[in-house]
C-alpha cells in the first residue's frame, strides 16, 4: 500500500526498467558531483566512488574498469574527463547507428515505449536530424489515446516544417498509420516516423494494437515497419 502522497510504482518489465534507469541516473549524478572536487582523487574518494557506482547498479566488472581509468587521471578536470570517457566506453559497444535504407522508401520507423518516456519529443528531435541530413520526413500521429498527443506532435512538425498526418483523439491508430504511409508513398517521402501511445507489455489490448498497426502497414509495404525504436 502506498501513502496518499507517494507516486504509484510502475509495473511490468518496461516500467521496472524505466524506474531503474531513472534511479541510476539520479544516483550517479548526485554521487559524482559530491565526490569529484579539486585535486587528484585519493583512496577515500575512490572508495566512495566505488560505492556510488555499485549502489547505482553499475555492476562489479564495470565499476572496476571505471575506477582503473579514474586512477590514471590527474586533477579535477582530468578526473571528470576520465570518468566521462570510462562511462562512454562502457556503453559505446551497445550503440547502433540509425541507417536509413534507401531501398525502402519511405523508410518506416515505429516509435514505442511506456507512458511519459519521451517518445514524441524523441520523434521531434529525430525528424529534425533526418531533415538536416537531407531526408524528406513525414510524421504519423498514431498516439490517439493520450489527450493532446496529436497536438504535441503537430507542434514538432511545425517547428521542423515536417508534415503530420493525424486524425482526432480516439481515432483508430492503425487507420492513422495506414493513411500516413499512403500519403508518404504518394509524396515520395524518404522517412515516415509513426508515433504510438505509451503502453506496458502487460496491457494486452494495447499490445494487440501495435500488432494491428504492423499488419495494416504491411498491406501497403510488406517489409514495414523497417525500424522499431523503444524509448525508455
Amino acid at each position: 500500500m502506498t501513502s496518499p502522497g507517494s507516486a504509484p510504482q510502475s509495473t511490468g518489465l518496461f516500467g521496472r526498467l524505466s524506474d531503474r534507469l531513472s534511479a541510476t541516473r539520479r544516483a550517479l549524478a548526485q554521487g559524482f558531483n559530491e565526490l569529484i572536487g579539486a585535486g587528484q582523487p585519493d583512496a577515500a574518494v575512490l572508495e566512495d566512488l566505488e560505492a556510488t557506482l555499485l549502489q547505482a547498479d553499475v555492476g562489479i566488472d564495470a565499476t572496476a574498469r571505471i575506477l582503473e581509468t579514474v586512477k590514471q587521471s590527474s586533477g579535477s578536470a582530468g578526473t571528470r574527463a576520465a570518468l566521462r570517457q570510462a562511462l562512454l566506453d562502457l556503453i559505446r559497444p551497445c550503440q547502433q547507428p540509425l541507417a536509413i535504407d534507401a531501398a525502402h522508401r519511405p523508410y518506416v520507423i515505429m516509435v514505442v515505449g511506456v507512458n511519459g518516456a519521451g517518445k514524441t519529443t524523441t520523434i521531434g528531435k529525430l525528424a529534425s536530424r533526418l531533415k538536416t541530413e537531407g531526408h524528406k520526413v513525414m510524421l504519423a500521429a498514431a498516439d490517439t489515446f493520450r489527450a493532446a498527443a496529436v497536438e504535441q506532435l503537430k507542434v514538432w512538425g511545425s517547428r521542423n516544417d515536417v508534415p503530420v498526418i493525424a486524425q482526432q483523439t480516439g481515432a483508430d491508430a492503425a487507420a492513422v498509420a495506414h493513411d500516413a504511409l499512403q500519403a508518404a508513398q504518394a509524396r515520395a517521402a524518404d522517412v515516415l516516423i509513426v508515433d504510438t501511445a505509451g503502453r506496458l507489455h502487460t496491457q494486452s489490448g494495447l499490445m494487440d494494437e501495435l500488432k494491428k498497426i504492423q499488419r495494416v502497414l504491411q498491406k501497403l509495404d510488406a517489409t514495414a515497419p523497417h525500424e522499431v525504436l523503444l524509448v525508455l
